[in-house]
């Protein structure tokens, strides 16, 4: 295989450190009490205000898997731009999988869809400014198929009686969301995804997981199906948005320590693509304007 240019392929000193991981999605809203209302009551996260107005959503107790900051006056979100296709809550069982589909329906916000793709179950929704979620659980990685090299993922209907038939041994519903619930990946509509390559595999090191999806690029850590998703279904060759637009604002990689951070940052200096020093990590953008925070797990703790 050869790799894009600025790309290196994995299994080189470049590649990121298998325990990275995700952690807080920020994004923009127009309207945050609506926002703080829905992804309490539909997602059932607990919300903590935060200096300068923001909100932090997670469960209680552990680190926030999303924070939103308020702007009535931002643009409305262009679904059809490079950004945010779906933040991906990651549930622990499928149990919590059903959970988090009663609650849906209890509130009667519509599902946009409902995915197997053989390496998860997944719920698809639209928070209220259109960002999009994907609420999912992991079928054992020992039972994820495989052809060769490369990870097979397929979109298929789900089981939606089947997940909600996980209630049957539940004793009351929960109206929040579990511990242990975290952001499993992010997936963005990019222009390119010979660039987006480049920047997530070439430059910050995630192998590439899945190659053959029509139009779509997964890329992760330590063999996890995908911890960014990148497609162009909907935005190739399209600009980016401006900053202050609603949708993503940023979205961070937990690198396991000092030392796994600094050698990222060290391809991110060789590449030319310069860094802002943040609250416990550094900002960096992708091709398309994007936010991406790199810290240690020890800093987002």
């Amino acid at each position: 295989m050869v790799a894009p240019s600025g790309a290196v392929e994995s299994g080189s000193a470049s590649r990121i450190a298998p325990a990275t991981s995700l952690g807080t999605v920020s994004l923009t809203v127009n309207d945050l009490d609506r926002s703080r209302a829905f992804y309490e009551r539909a997602i059932g996260l607990r919300a903590s205000e935060l200096e300068g107005g923001a909100l932090a959503l997670g469960v209680a107790g552990e680190h926030p898997l999303i924070e939103l900051r308020g702007d009535s006056a931002a643009p409305h979100l262009n679904r059809r731009a490079p950004g945010l296709y779906h933040l991906a809550i990651l549930v622990p069982t499928r149990l919590d999988l059903a959970f988090a589909l009663a609650r849906l329906a209890e509130v009667r916000w519509p599902l946009d869809g409902a995915s197997d793709h053989l390496v998860s179950e997944a719920l698809y929704l639209s928070d209220p400014d259109g960002n999009g979620i994907e609420i999912y659980r992991d079928r054992p990685r020992v039972d994820w198929p495989r052809s060769g090299d490369q990870l097979q993922m397929s979109t298929l209907p789900l089981d939606l009686d089947g997940v909600i038939g996980e209630l049957k041994a539940a004793g009351e519903l929960q109206a929040s969301a579990t511990s242990g619930t975290t952001i499993g990946h992010v997936h963005l509509q990019v222009s390119d995804l010979a660039e987006a390559e480049a920047f997530y595999h070439g430059v910050l090191g995630f192998d590439v997981m899945v190659r053959g999806y029509p139009g779509a690029l997964f890329v992760s850590a330590g063999g996890y199906h995908h911890h960014i998703g990148l497609n162009t279904w909907h935005s190739a060759g399209t600009a980016p948005v401006p900053d202050d637009s609603v949708g993503l604002r940023s979205f961070e990689i937990e690198l396991p320590d000092d030392g796994e951070l600094a050698a990222v940052l060290a391809r991110l200096e060789a590449a030319s693509i310069p860094g802002t020093e943040v609250p416990g990590g550094v900002l960096v953008r992708d091709p398309w304007g994007s936010g991406v925070v790199l810290r240690t797990v020890a800093a987002a703790g």
